[in-house]
């Protein structure tokens, strides 16, 4: 069975609308033609190459990626640049690329909500409310956790690294110390250090932290744990995939949607 691209959006619209993206993110329709009929999704974090590859091979006519394939306006589209590369490989295969960012991130069952529930935390509060949202205290960056009883630092360490099945993390601060409140932030997540630290968190969960905001957070004794932005979004992201095919399937939607096995995470380490 084949169904619109068009009717596709539409239920991703409705769980994640893109109202709810962030100002300077871009989501929605990539590349492609909303009346292109689709049999079969892949599911990505990224739109690489290998992965447009694999939605070939996998006779995928539709990737739905987390991170925009078209963060900024290209000047060119043409086999010079990765970008160009990317784009001229899927519209000759007729791979439409669709992307749902900041918006999935934020609305209830999202990919923060997501990430919490795999780390084995009650849903907690939103920490800054989407100025579009609809359910007050429901969509939202961040979410603060309290735990009833205080963790060390070092348990709930081992914790994420386990929950999320990481050969290494890192992390600032000591060993014992207690925390009670913790903030998690799937991704990128330091623009909003300063808004978890005010709102009483002793402990940030997120990726791709720097020095000096670490440096300086752990001199007034609040602690960082840095998952990565891979590990805090993809395995999350793989939850969803099995939640959208009930979202389609509530619809009527009969087609198969995949997980992709060549999105991985770039990073390695040396020991």
């Amino acid at each position: 069975m084949s169904v619109k691209l068009s009717e596709i959006i539409k239920v991703m619209e409705k769980f994640a609308p893109s109202k709810y993206k962030e100002d300077y993110d871009n989501v929605g329709l990539m590349v492609g033609d909303i009346n292109a009929e689709i049999t079969s999704v892949l599911v990505t974090l990224d739109s690489t190459l290998q992965v447009i590859e694999e939605a070939k091979e996998k006779n995928c006519e539709l990737i739905l990626s987390h991170h925009p394939l078209l963060f900024r306006k290209p000047n060119s589209i043409t086999e010079e640049t990765l970008l160009g590369r990317k784009i001229r490989m899927a519209v000759k295969n007729n791979i439409n690329i669709y992307a749902s960012h900041t918006n999935l991130d934020v609305v209830e069952g999202g990919i923060n909500d997501l990430l919490v529930r795999l780390l084995g935390f009650d849903r907690g509060l939103v920490m800054e409310e989407s100025p579009m949202a609809s359910d007050k205290g429901k969509e939202g960056i961040g979410r603060l956790i309290e735990l009833e009883k205080p963790i060390s630092l070092d348990d709930l360490c081992k914790k994420i690294k386990n929950d999320l099945a990481l050969s290494y993390l890192r992390y600032s601060g000591e060993g014992n110390w207690p925390v009670t409140k913790i903030a998690i932030i799937n991704g990128s997540g330091q623009d909003y250090f300063s808004l978890a630290k005010k709102l009483g968190a002793d402990c940030i969960i997120s990726g791709d932290t720097s020095y000096h905001y670490v440096s300086d957070l752990y001199e007034e004794a609040v602690a960082v744990i840095d998952a990565g932005h891979f590990a805090t979004e993809w395995p999350a992201l793989k939850l969803f995939a099995e939640n959208f095919k009930q979202l389609l399937q509530d619809e009527k939607i009969d087609i198969t949607v995949k997980v992709s096995e060549k999105n991985f995470d770039p990073y390695k380490i040396l020991v």
